[in-house]
């Protein structure tokens, strides 16, 4: 063995799955352990974690993870992350807690600027600047109110209470609570809002001094980086400890000798129209290795990876309930669960779906398993592994998550990774015609006493009685505190206050590494395009893969059937056609290809009050399987059965139930698209279709499937006439040119199936919005937006702007409605083609003291001296966002989304120019945009409606749940 910068070789193999070397090391001084992937991705990944085993619900790992990102030893600022935010072209940097783990994820495309990073988080995970102010900002503590109570306040504190005011996140909670009642997995690594003001500083700092020690680390690298100086980076940090034993080990929940039921209740409002969820839930006690896995994973996919899984569409057509609940199969944990049910049923009914859970199941084992199934799933699994496509995330994070399923509990890194060999393991075995699945479901589901229900009923009480809890608590706590305490909470509260509110010295801030503009390119990369008349083609190397994108111009669909698109393309591919019947097709669909899906494009032109539109067909497959993509494609949107009413009707309620469920966790874009609606065409055509709207439109389809479904077919099939022709039609093709003469002729062919058609443009008759919008949902946090167009108020545009409202996010808006203001995140978001500019809040305990500060921006960037150091850092961060890492399908992608715009490499390059120059004149210019928006915005909350009421802010209410 050989010794490397303190570090021992344990084992080095080439692997297939990765395109290079995985090196295992340990530290010979701490133990320290380190996987090393030497590959030649560009997209540098580094992370280390840490076994974060919870003792209580005080959320203690989670408040840990936000405090070691604010300032280090070595990096003595108050926000090293955000600094790095606004400077580095990173394209991940993050951190993630998890029931038993912390994970401190980078990535970057540039060397220099990865070592800076890892850098930067080392620092901050070993030698954090841990005080009793940075629990109280991150965490939770006493804020003294003017007439002498006490309230909460705390990123965390109020992140989680938006976690607990979200249906499935409580689901899932309860879940996974419910299966592991006496180890960490029964505890809430994130933070219960009702047990997180019980942390305490002593317990914070031995938490940190136990666990974040490099005995009980596991750090990863992987990319084109140089893999010496890896180690020599670790080795910096590792060397200053001596080894210890961190007693971290995850423990093992002993099965259940019968199974458990499980009653909760979440918060709804007054009316009685939400309903209830309900999963059974199965412990799956077999050990685990990567073929037992795989052979999991694909029995998930039978049973529920399709719409016309059997385990799935027993549920769906069941008519008992609105979508699937559960996560399916968890297997990121120690030990494996599979969750499963339905959400918007009648809690009386949860013994219903309980039964047909299990006759389902019974079915299956007795009468066996389809072999179409069990293809359409190993082909999707077999697709997805070596696709690798992880869309935005790095892939390397993909990887370092994976070799920690098995890294963190002792065993092999690479048990998971390795996928090669169990595949064609697996595949050898199904053709051989062993049994495989049916005697799993015996094992698993029905002999497992292994298991728990879980019903999650709707309940007005729940919030008010929540909120009296607190406020009780409160009370108590002001009670005990005599004069002499009360004041030292004030004093705290002050000097947390003044700490929050004082500049880093700029020697500490010089301490944060990073590159210079010097260091930029000046010329942007554009991505190759040929256009083949209304064909475009990107000549990329996409490992055999074909990415095809067929988009229709629906500029021609009138107002009131807009809000129809998103569902007409998921019955499209969901419906079956008229040739082959919806079981068949989805099976086909997922045996010959990577996938089939829908979306829409719908931007504004630059500077004018239009847009451009496109329904998009999305397909992928192997380039060999291209004509059976083409074919299916085809014959999709020539034959779709429009008139299919079952599953027409499972998908409005389908929709309806996700967009319902999507409210808490996604409330700043429902706020943001609500506020835009009112600014220019894409963003009313963006609200009528995925908006408060569209919600609003499919609860009343769903009444208008059953009573009147001629009209609903009528409508749908008016969409596919006027929209799916040649003539509305651009082809995006992404793959090798090598490749593409072989299947640019089953393009061609399928093309010309489709009907000629015509182009027409709809005239639009948009709605007015109130200027001040309440949209009330039963939450304990809030979402506040506050926008205008500022075009219509003199703006003019330069690329500045994207460095300008970046710049705000990581600073001003950061400072003021995070830090300061407890919500857990804050947005400036401009729209350069429309001129929309909002200031958006997410989980956020305020209203207007949010909406005071976004009419202070004008007042910030006007009075701003911004040196040459700040400058640059706007500017490196705004040229990071511009040159943001891409595969190749998402390269193919934009480019078509460019060629749409109408913007051309020259308005780009501009746009570059102006970053790259960017002045403190810029600043003052948006100062005066942001201040047309302090002056004449309009303001969307969607929030609690006690809150709303109580803030003296003049709102139209809407009940949205």
């Amino acid at each position: 063995m050989t010794n490397e910068h303190g570090f021992k070789e344990i084992s080095r193999e080439y692997l297939n799955e990765l395109n290079g070397e995985a090196v295992i090391y340990e530290h010979e001084k701490t133990g320290g352990r380190v996987l090393s992937v030497i590959n030649n991705d560009e997209n540098k990944t580094f992370g280390i974690s840490f076994r974060t085993p919870p003792e209580n619900s005080t959320g203690l790992p989670h408040i840990l993870e936000h405090s070691v990102l604010c300032g280090s030893k070595k990096y003595p600022v108050k926000e090293p992350f955000v600094e790095l935010l606004k400077c580095s072209l990173q394209t991940f940097l993050n951190a993630m807690t998890y029931p038993d783990k912390t994970v401190y994820p980078v990535a970057s495309p540039n060397e220099q600027d990865f070592r800076n990073l890892v850098g930067v988080y080392l620092d901050a995970v070993f030698f954090p600047n841990l005080t009793p102010n940075t629990l109280m900002q991150e965490g939770w503590h006493y804020v003294p109110e003017e007439d002498g109570t006490l309230s909460y306040k705390g990123v965390v504190f109020n992140e989680m209470k938006g976690a607990y005011s979200s249906p499935d996140s409580l689901l899932y909670e309860a879940t996974q609570n419910s299966l592991f009642p006496d180890i960490t997995y029964g505890l809430d690594s994130g933070g219960d809002p009702e047990v997180i003001p019980e942390l305490t500083f002593d317990e914070f700092m031995d938490f940190h001094g136990k666990y974040y020690h490099p005995s009980n680390a596991y750090a990863f690298f992987y990319g084109d980086d140089d893999p010496q100086h890896r180690l020599a980076m670790l080795d910096e940090y590792f060397s200053q400890f001596e080894k210890i034993d961190p007693k971290s080990e995850i423990g093992i929940q002993a099965p259940f000798e019968k199974p458990v039921a499980v009653e909760k209740q979440y918060a709804a409002s007054d009316d009685g129209n939400q309903k209830a969820m309900f999963t059974v839930n199965f412990g799956i006690g077999r050990d685990r290795d990567s073929m037992s896995d795989l052979e999991l994973s694909v029995l998930e996919q039978i049973l529920i990876g399709l719409p016309s899984s059997p385990l799935r569409k027993a549920l769906n057509d069941s008519g008992l309930g609105e979508d699937m609940a559960g996560v399916g199969l968890e297997n990121e944990l120690r030990q494996l669960y599979f969750s499963t049910g339905l959400k918007g049923i009648n809690a009386e009914d949860a013994p219903k779906v309980e039964e047909l859970i299990f006759s389902t199941l019974k079915d299956l084992a007795a009468t066996g398993i389809a072999r179409e199934d069990i293809d359409a799933a190993l082909n999707t699994i077999e697709f997805s592994l070596r696709e690798n496509n992880t869309g935005s995330y790095p892939r390397g994070l993909s990887v370092m998550i994976t070799a920690l399923t098995s890294w963190l509990y002792d065993e092999h890194p690479l048990e998971y990774v390795r996928y090669e060999q169990p595949l064609a393991d697996l595949k050898a075995r199904i053709e051989k015609g062993e049994k495989i699945f049916e005697p799993l479901i015996e094992e698993i589901f029905l002999n497992n006493n292994y298991r728990t229900s879980v019903l999650l009923t709707p309940d007005s009480k729940v919030g008010p009685e929540r909120e009296e809890r607190e406020k009780a608590k409160l009370a108590s706590a002001r009670a005990d505190m005599d004069d002499t305490e009360y004041k030292a909470i004030v004093a705290k509260a002050e000097e947390l206050q003044k700490e929050q509110e004082a500049h880093d010295d700029p020697e500490a801030l010089a301490t944060i590494p990073r590159l210079k503009v010097s260091d930029l390119d000046k010329e942007g990369k554009e991505i190759v395009c040929e256009e083949k008349g209304e064909m475009l083609f990107h000549d990329l190397d996409t490992n055999g893969i074909i990415y095809l994108d067929l988009a229709f111009d629906f500029a021609g669909l009138e107002d009131r059937l807009l809000p129809y698109l998103p569902l007409f393309g998921r019955a499209l591919v969901q419906t079956g056609t008229k040739s082959t019947d919806f079981v068949t097709m989805t099976r086909r669909m997922a045996a010959k290809t990577g996938g089939i899906s829908p979306t829409s494009i719908v931007n504004s032109k630059h500077g004018v009050d239009e847009s451009y539109t496109r329904f998009v067909l999305r397909g992928k497959a192997t380039a060999e399987r291209s004509s059976d993509l083409l074919s299916i494609m085809g014959e999709l949107l020539r034959e779709a059965s429009l008139d299919n009413k079952d599953r027409i009707r499972q998908l409005v309620l389908e929709s309806k139930a996700r967009k319902e469920q999507a409210l808490v966790p996604s409330g700043h874009i429902m706020a943001a698209t609500r506020m835009k609606a009112r600014f220019n065409e894409a963003g009313y055509i963006n609200e009528l279709m995925n908006g408060i709207s569209g919600l609003e439109f499919l609860r009343e389809l769903a009444d208008r499937v059953d009573n009147d479904f001629d009209s609903v077919v009528a409508d749908l099939e008016a969409i596919r006439t006027a929209i799916l022709n040649q003539a509305n039609l651009l082809t995006n093709v992404t793959l090798d040119g090598s490749t593409f003469g072989n299947v640019e002729s089953y393009i061609t062919d399928m093309i010309s199936t489709l009907p000629t058609g015509g182009k027409s443009i709809a005239t639009r008759n948009r709605q007015a919005f109130s200027k001040a919008e309440g949209l009330c949902i039963p939450a304990q946090v809030n979402y506040v937006a506050k926008g205008a167009n500022v075009y219509e108020h003199g703006y003019e545009y330069s690329g500045a702007a994207h460095v300008i409202s970046r710049y705000l996010r990581t600073g001003y808006l950061w400072d003021k409605v995070r830090v300061q203001g407890g919500a857990y995140g804050s947005f400036s978001m401009f729209d350069r083609a429309s001129g929309s500019l909002s200031f958006v809040s997410y989980r956020d305990p305020n209203l207007t003291r949010t909406l005071d500060t976004y009419d202070g921006v004008a007042d910030y960037l006007n009075t701003l001296a911004v040196n040459s150091d700040e400058l640059e850092k706007a500017i490196l961060g705004g040229i990071g966002e511009i040159d943001n890492y891409m595969l190749p399908d998402a390269k193919g992608y934009t480019s078509m989304v460019r060629h749409l715009s109408g913007e051309d490499a020259a308005f780009r390059q501009d746009i570059r120019d102006q970053v790259l120059n960017c002045s403190e004149q810029d600043f003052r210019n948006f100062g005066a945009a942001a201040k047309s928006v302090a002056d004449h915005g309009d303001i969307v909350v969607l929030g609690s409606k006690k809150a709303m009421e109580e803030s003296g802010l003049e709102l139209d209410l809407v009940d949205v749940l």
